[in-house]
């Protein structure tokens, strides 16, 4: 997104917070979360809220201290070296493209509700396509549609709240709430929501994106309020929508591939409101999947002109420089999210977003290292930092206690292990040439 240096007020901040937080991730991916936790899911998203707080807070810090357009990209490679800055941009562009596949993903479950007789890879290569045709042909429009979109998540989530706070306190169409036992919902313990709350995690991806915003505020101090206003408005409206559908759907009937709050609105005998929330959820999925494709697009731009990537993908094409050849290598990162829907369509969502989740809050860890680095802050912020880090390595960890867990976990892995070493060779081959000049 583009805005005007200094003329972003707080509260826009925000906003463009909430846009690129509340997704598929909150709307899907919360399904699985809930599964491996039952009602630990409300603990274990008000503790990631918390660690997520910590970590925009200390970005928000070393951006009023030191405002950088590359934002938690250039503060690794202060705080660590050319090649901290190399592996963290390419770390994250990995997770904006994992991220992008579960999204496609989500967007074709999503659609399956109207045309269940299409193929979850088909699907999902039509929203490809049609993202792709929308960044080309009308880039400009993205950033007023972003904080539309926004505002209609917000709305969406608000209205359910308020459906079922009605349905629970005076029922409707004879629907009362489930009394759930305890052995039904808390038999998953602590080792449950270790296994989940990664998935809490994931529901609050995108805020590091708000880092490379904070430097146009109009006051970059207002930088921390509005990740705080923003977050504890999220963190609301998700344990408040979270709690008030599980009063009405049984553990079997929460599944991977379908959205919580669409599975409570069916139980309660709402078909109208089924519909348009479901337009709702495909519609912000597919804005997500436009401004990450933009956006991702516009940073391996920068990765090129800074020499993190061949120069020939900083190259833009017509008047409007559109970054073809960036989409161009974004496009086959799509494709293999296509390919993977086509070869395992019950799985791919979980896998995807294992990874995806996985990889973003390596960016996450990061960020933390820089700042405890960069700024050295006192005993508050010290404590801070490790209490998100412990959470986070909770987060990372928890995958390998299942099966379905570990093909996302090692995949991440292998991610991170692969740009490493692309990193030590740069290092090495850099080292050399200084040595033996030619």
């Amino acid at each position: 997104m583009e805005t005007s240096q200094g003329k972003l007020a707080w509260w826009q901040l925000t906003l463009f917070g909430v846009g690129c937080t509340i997704g598929t991730g909150f709307f899907l991916g919360s399904s699985i979360a809930i599964q491996k936790s039952g009602f630990w899911i409300l603990l274990i998203f008000i503790l990631a809220a918390f660690a997520t707080l910590f970590v925009y807070e200390a970005l928000a810090q070393m951006t009023v201290l030191h405002p950088q357009k590359g934002s938690f990209r250039t503060y690794a490679k202060q705080a660590y070296g050319p090649s901290a800055g190399f592996s963290v941009g390419w770390v994250y562009w990995c997770s904006e493209m994992l991220i992008m596949g579960s999204t496609l993903t989500a967007l074709g479950i999503f659609t399956q509700f109207w045309l269940p007789g299409f193929p979850l890879w088909m699907l999902a290569a039509g929203y490809a396509v049609l993202a792709l045709l929308v960044v080309i042909l009308g880039s400009s429009g993205i950033n007023k549609v972003e904080n539309l979109l926004a505002i209609v998540k917000i709305a969406a989530v608000v209205m359910f709240i308020l459906v079922a706070g009605y349905a629970f306190l005076q029922g409707t169409g004879g629907v009362k709430p489930i009394r759930h036992s305890a052995a039904e919902w808390f038999d998953s313990g602590w080792l449950g929501a270790w296994k989940g709350i990664l998935y809490a995690f994931y529901a609050f991806g995108g805020i590091e994106v708000m880092g490379f915003m904070a430097v146009d505020l109009r006051d970059p101090k207002e930088a921390p309020k509005a990740g705080r206003v923003m977050l504890l408005a999220i963190t609301v409206l998700y344990v408040f929508s979270i709690g008030l559908a599980l009063l009405f759907v049984t553990k079997e009937g929460v599944t991977p591939d379908k959205s919580l709050l669409i599975a409570a609105l069916e139980v309660m005998g709402l078909p109208y409101l089924v519909y348009v929330l479901g337009g709702v959820l495909v519609i912000a999925g597919f804005s997500i999947l436009v401004a990450s494709l933009y956006a991702i697009s516009t940073m391996l731009m920068a990765l090129a002109e800074d020499g993190d990537a061949p120069e020939w993908m900083a190259n833009t094409w017509g008047k409007r420089k559109l970054p073809l050849y960036a989409l161009g290598v974004n496009t086959l990162g799509l494709c293999v999210s296509i390919l993977l829907a086509l070869l395992m369509p019950k799985q791919i969502f979980e896998h995807i977003t294992t990874a995806a989740g996985l990889v973003i809050l390596y960016t996450w860890l990061f960020i933390l290292a820089s700042y405890l680095k960069l700024i050295k802050p006192e005993a508050g912020g010290q404590v801070k930092s490790w209490i998100a880090i412990l959470l986070i390595a909770s987060a990372v960890t928890g995958p390998l206690l299942e099966e379905t867990g570990r093909p996302g976990f090692w995949s991440s892995l292998l991610i991170v292990l692969a740009i490493g070493l692309v990193a030590a060779w740069r290092l090495y081959k850099g080292n050399k040439t200084i040595k033996d000049p030619a």
